[in-house]
C-alpha cells in the first residue's frame, strides 16, 4: 500500500486542475467522466463509481477500472439499506473498510453485481459541497487489504474538490437553462411589443412605406449600421426591431438605450457598464448594454441627445468593438450591430458643434427615414386594426374596429404625434365607448378644413373694399388651437401617463416650451373645477 501512498502524493499535485473541468465541460455527467480519470493519478482502484442520490436512492452515474460493465452502471441502492453509506454522507468523512466491517457490517453495495473477496479493500468517500451532499464516491479493489488512512484522508478532500466541481456545474446548467428561458420570455415580450411590425411595413399601401420595407430587408441581411430619421412617435423603435427579426441576428438579444431618457451622468455606465466602487453606488460589477447585446443588436434611441463628450467613448467602441467599462482598465469585446435613431437633424447638430461629424458618418451609413402619419393617411385602417388588436393583448377589451365614418374623421386630422398619438386616441376611444364601433362621436380630435387646415370656430371676416376675405390660418394658430383642446381634455396636465405631453407625443419639457412660445397662458385656467 505504500505505492498507493506515494502516488496519491504525486497526483494531489494534479488534484487541483479537477476544479477546472466546472467551467470546461458540458455536462454533469462529462465532469465525473473526467474526474473519475484524474483518479487514476491519486489511489490505485479496480473500481471507481460514482453514485449521485435521487429521491432516497444511491443511483451510479459513472464507472472506472478494469470491473466497471454495464450492470455497475446500472446499479442503484436504497440509501437507507446501508447505515454505512447514511452516516458517510451525515458525517461527511470518508471510511475505509475493514474486514471486520465486512463481516459485520450493512453488507456489500455490490452483492449480486460483483463476485469481490470477502474482507477486500473498499472506500467509501462522500461528495459534498456547501449544504447539499450530492452523493458518494466508492473504490474497490479484488485485494484484501485496507486502504491506509492517510490515502482515505488524501481521497477525502479529493472527494470534496469533485464535490465542488459538480456543483459548480450543475449552477453553471441552471444558470444557461434560465438563460435561455430568459432569452425565449424576451423574444415574446418583443413580439408582443413590436406586434407584427414587419408584416404592418410589408403590406402598406403607401408607396414610400413599401420602398422603406424593401430597404429594410436589404440591409438587414448586413451587419451595416443604420441611422432611421422620423418625427417623435413615427414608430422608429417598431421600425429596428423589424430589421432586427429579419436579420441573422434574430435569435440574440435585442437591446435598446434611450439615450435622452437617462441622465448624462449615468449614460456612459449604461453604455459600457461599471466595476465595483467605480462611483458611490456601484456596489457590485454590472454589464453595460453592448455587453448585453453581445451577438444581437443595440438600437441608440435618441442618439442625437448623447453628450458630446460620450460621443467620442462610443466612436471608438463602434471602429474597434472594445470598450473599458467605468472603473476599470481591462478591455472587453463585444459582437454587437448597432441601430441608431433619432428625430434630431443631425446636420443642424453638427453645424451647431453639439453632434461629431465622425460619429454620424459612421451611424449614417444607411439612412432610413420613417414618413409622419399625415404623408400615409392610406395606412390608417390597417394601422387602426394593428394598433388596436395589440391594445386588446394588454387590455383584454377585444372586437374593436373603426367605422368608415370614424376612419374619415380621423383622416381629417394631421397627426402631429404620429403613430403614437393614434395609439393613444384609440385607447382614449375604447375607454369612453361602451360598445364594440368607435364612430365620428368617438375621437376628440380637431377636423381640417378644405384647405387641409384645422378647421377653427369661424369668425367675421374681414373686408377690403366691399370684398369679404377669406381668412388665412397661421401653423402657429392651428398648434394653439390643437394644444389648448388637448389641455382641455387632460385638464391642464401636461405630464403622466395621460397628460397632454403623452397624448400629443412630446416630451413635457417640450410642451412647455411650445406653450410659452405660442403664448399658451397658465395652466390653471383649463382645470375642470370638481367642486
Amino acid at each position: 500500500m505504500q505505492d498507493d501512498f506515494s502516488g496519491a502524493i504525486d497526483g494531489a499535485k494534479d488534484a487541483r486542475d479537477l476544479l477546472e473541468l466546472a467551467t470546461a465541460e458540458d455536462s454533469v455527467g462529462d465532469l465525473l467522466r473526467r474526474g473519475l480519470d484524474w483518479l487514476t493519478r491519486v489511489v490505485r482502484f479496480d473500481l471507481a463509481t460514482v453514485f449521485l442520490l435521487k429521491e432516497g436512492r444511491l443511483v451510479s452515474v459513472a464507472a472506472r477500472g478494469p470491473l466497471a460493465n454495464a450492470k455497475v452502471r446500472q446499479h442503484s441502492l436504497q440509501l437507507s439499506e446501508f447505515p454505512s453509506l447514511r452516516q458517510a454522507l451525515e458525517t461527511r468523512r470518508a471510511k475505509a473498510f475493514t474486514e471486520e466491517d465486512h463481516a459485520h457490517g450493512d453488507g456489500d453495495p455490490f452483492d449480486g453485481v460483483l463476485d469481490l473477496p470477502p474482507g477486500h479493500s473498499c472506500m467509501v468517500v462522500p461528495l459534498c459541497a456547501g449544504e447539499r451532499c450530492y452523493g458518494v464516491l466508492s473504490l474497490d479493489r479484488a485485494e484484501c487489504e485496507t486502504y491506509p488512512q492517510p490515502v482515505v484522508d488524501l481521497v477525502e478532500v479529493y472527494g470534496q474538490m469533485l464535490a465542488t466541481a459538480i456543483q459548480s456545474a450543475e449552477q453553471r446548467a441552471t444558470f444557461e437553462r434560465l438563460h435561455r428561458q430568459d432569452h425565449e420570455h424576451a423574444k415574446l415580450l418583443e413580439a408582443q411589443l413590436g406586434g407584427d411590425s414587419e408584416g404592418i411595413l410589408e403590406t402598406s399601401k403607401s408607396p414610400v412605406m413599401r420602398d422603406l420595407a424593401r430597404r429594410a430587408r436589404q440591409v438587414a441581411e448586413t451587419d451595416t449600421p443604420v441611422l432611421i430619421t422620423g418625427e417623435t412617435g413615427t414608430g422608429k423603435e417598431r421600425l429596428a426591431r423589424a430589421i432586427h427579426r429579419w436579420s441573422a441576428r434574430a435569435d440574440q438579444p435585442f437591446v435598446t438605450l434611450n439615450c435622452a431618457a437617462i441622465p448624462a451622468g449615468l449614460l456612459e455606465s449604461e453604455l459600457f457598464g461599471h466595476v465595483k466602487g467605480a462611483f458611490t453606488g456601484a456596489t457590485k460589477d454590472r454589464a453595460g448594454r453592448f455587453q448585453m447585446a453581445h451577438g444581437g443588436t443595440l438600437l441608440l434611441d435618441e442618439v442625437g441627445e448623447l453628450p458630446f463628450d460620450l460621443q467620442a467613448k462610443l466612436l471608438r467602441a463602434l471602429q474597434e468593438k472594445t470598450f473599458e467599462p467605468v472603473g476599470s482598465d481591462k478591455t472587453v469585446r463585444a459582437d454587437v450591430r448597432i441601430l441608431a435613431a433619432t428625430h434630431v437633424d443631425l446636420q443642424q447638430a453638427i453645424a451647431q458643434k453639439r453632434f461629431r461629424e465622425d460619429l454620424y458618418y459612421r451611424l449614417s451609413v444607411f439612412p432610413l427615414r420613417l414618413p409622419p402619419l399625415r404623408e400615409r393617411r392610406e395606412d390608417l385602417p390597417q394601422l387602426c386594426a394593428f394598433l388596436l388588436e395589440e391594445q386588446a393583448r394588454r387590455t383584454g377589451r377585444r372586437g374593436m374596429r373603426v367605422t368608415p365614418e370614424g376612419l374619415v374623421r380621423l383622416e381629417a386630422y394631421e397627426w402631429p404625434g404620429n403613430l403614437r398619438e393614434l395609439a393613444n386616441v384609440l385607447e382614449r376611444a375604447t375607454i369612453l365607448t361602451r360598445g364594440t364601433e368607435l364612430g365620428p362621436e368617438s375621437f376628440d380630435v380637431p377636423t381640417r378644413g378644405a384647405a387641409g387646415v384645422t378647421a377653427l370656430p369661424e369668425e367675421p371676416a374681414p373686408a377690403v373694399g366691399g370684398q369679404k376675405l377669406t381668412p388665412v390660418l397661421t401653423l402657429a394658430a392651428v398648434q394653439r388651437e390643437h394644444i389648448m383642446r388637448v389641455l382641455s381634455l387632460t385638464r391642464g396636465r401636461v405630464y403622466g401617463a395621460n397628460g397632454a405631453a403623452a397624448l400629443l407625443g412630446l416630451k413635457p419639457s417640450t410642451l412647455q416650451s411650445r406653450m410659452k412660445k405660442l403664448g399658451i397662458a397658465r395652466l390653471e385656467q383649463f382645470v375642470v373645477d370638481e367642486a
